[in-house]
């Protein structure tokens, strides 16, 4: 069985607060937080982008796990916002670490991680790859359009990264589940190539998001996806110790914990202090929770994430075995 050996995270120095959005937008600190539970996110830097991110996590884990990257051989970088449609961010990282190994970038939107983990777990366990290096980052801050109330305030800079490889038996993944459903696509998009959707929707160059029907989304396949992850790994919700979710509303993470019928204690929240960092949001709370002993060997955890795409995913993996 596969699992997780190590992991690390990064995120920007510079603090932007709900404050500094009233300085320019018909908007307040209440009315934000009132409504995603958002006070505050990181920025990246002018010349930081999401390859720079993603450097400083996977930093972040060899200095949590000195030799963590020996025997990788496959690297994944699940991101929304790469340095270039081609050459792929993962590349960059391999020649950056100088890993003997394979390397794409995978594009879910935020539910990216969690699908990259399901690829690694897959690879690995077929024996196409020892080790798989996952990584989410994303510099969501350089293709907002800061003047729409709407985005500009939900959205933060971060990256996290996890060792993929074999773990001890009774530990590492045990479910899960990943769906998509593109009628949804125009609820969330940003162009690239083409102008328009296939249904002739138009697209900007900027992130753009229809928030009420992504909302409905998210609080429809949060609850579906948890609850399939769990029944596929035998357990009932009573079983998870920790619940992770995607940072991205404190009230769809509230509705899906009411769900599950757990107690705040056993749920992981940061996005009061990073909002929604994308395919970053996942292993950057999951990173705190190890460092604040939240997560101990043999705890069952959930994680689960939706987005553009539209896109849900969910997996439910026991701690440790490293």
């Amino acid at each position: 069985m596969s699992g997780i050996l190590a992991l690390g995270a990064y995120v920007p120095q510079r603090v932007m607060t709900n404050k500094d959005f009233e300085a320019y937008l018909d908007t307040s600190d209440e009315w934000i937080v009132t409504r995603t539970g958002i006070r505050e996110r990181r920025i990246a830097a002018e010349d930081e982008y999401t390859s720079d991110l993603a450097f400083k996590a996977v930093e972040d884990l060899l200095a949590r796990h000195p030799g963590a990257l020996e025997g990788v051989d496959g690297v994944i970088v699940a991101t929304n916002t790469p340095d270039a449609l081609f050459p792929d961010t993962a590349a960059l990282v391999q020649a950056r670490f100088g890993l003997n190994a394979f390397a794409y970038d995978l594009l879910a939107g935020c539910p990216g991680w969690i699908y990259a983990l399901a690829q690694a777990h897959a690879l690995v366990e077929a024996g196409l790859a020892q080790k798989v290096l996952v990584v989410g980052a994303e510099a969501l801050s350089k293709i907002l359009d800061w003047n729409d109330r709407a985005t500009a305030v939900l959205f933060g800079d971060g990256g996290g990264a996890a060792v993929v490889g074999k773990v001890r038996p009774g530990f590492g993944f045990r479910s899960f589940v990943l769906g998509a459903d593109g009628t949804g696509a125009k609820e969330l998009y940003h162009a690239c190539v083409a102008p328009r959707l296939p249904d002739g929707t138009s697209m900007k160059n900027r992130l753009y998001m229809n928030g009420r029907e992504v909302f409905k989304f998210a609080v429809r396949v949060m609850n579906t996806a948890t609850l399939e992850a769990i029944e596929k790994a035998g357990l009932t919700p009573e079983d998870i110790r920790l619940f992770i979710p995607h940072q991205a509303n404190l009230r769809i993470i509230d509705a899906a914990r009411e769900r599950l019928g757990l107690p705040w204690e056993r749920v992981a929240v940061n996005v009061d202090r990073y909002g929604n960092t994308s395919t970053a949001s996942i292993p950057l709370a999951l990173k705190e929770a190890v460092d604040t002993g939240r997560l101990q060997e043999g705890d069952h955890v959930l994680l689960v994430s939706f987005g553009a795409g539209l896109t849900w995913a969910a997996a439910v993996l026991t701690w440790g075995g490293a």
